[in-house]
């Protein structure tokens, strides 16, 4: 009788792990990042590299608009499909006078790779330790040990200041949406 009240003893506990683990793989934690800078602020400048490991600040685009857009991570399938996206319509945002910045967590190396491997040729930078990530406010994900940002965009205006931010839920109609928020600020 003792020896079943051990085994179901030891079952029980087995399956209190259990029940724990999968609650802690399947429940995404967020980071205490804070709020995403409001509209109207003044943009903070950074410096990080780029997929070239040449350093790219935000004050080089200073007179122009600046899509400062924070995504998961490198080669996945909806970062793909954005990146995709941002590069079909890189002349249209030079049309509007605007630049693409993409940022994750990824490093410089996960950034050339995806860039040669999608031939992506606006600047990803790497923000492995999540410097410009916090300073925006993005909250930080993880999922195991796995750790990314949460996809959100900043517009940020010839002037410096955000005009507009996307927590972004339509990867498909991302693009299309920041180059019309540009056309009406534009008017």
């Amino acid at each position: 009788m003792l020896q079943k009240n051990w085994i179901a003893a030891g079952c029980a506990i087995s399956l209190a792990a259990c029940f724990v683990l999968a609650q802690l793989v399947l429940n995404r934690s967020v980071s205490a990042a804070g709020e995403l800078l409001p509209v109207g602020s003044e943009a903070p400048n950074f410096t990080l590299p780029s997929q070239e490991n040449t350093p790219v600040s935000l004050d080089q685009f200073r007179g122009k608009w600046v899509v400062l857009y924070f995504y998961p991570k490198d080669q996945t399938a909806g970062c793909t499909i954005e990146a995709h996206n941002f590069e079909r319509d890189l002349k249209k945002y030079d049309a509007l006078n605007a630049v693409v910045l993409g940022v994750s967590l990824d490093t410089v190396n996960s950034h050339q790779a995806f860039c040669a491997k999608d031939s992506l040729t606006f600047k990803l930078l790497a923000d492995p330790n999540h410097k410009v990530v916090d300073q925006y406010g993005v909250p930080v994900k993880s999922f195991g040990p796995i750790h990314y940002a949460e996809r959100d965009t900043f517009l940020i205006s010839p002037q410096g200041k955000i005009v507009k931010e996307w927590q972004v839920k339509n990867i498909q109609a991302h693009s299309a949406e920041i180059l019309a928020a540009i056309r009406d600020q534009g008017k």
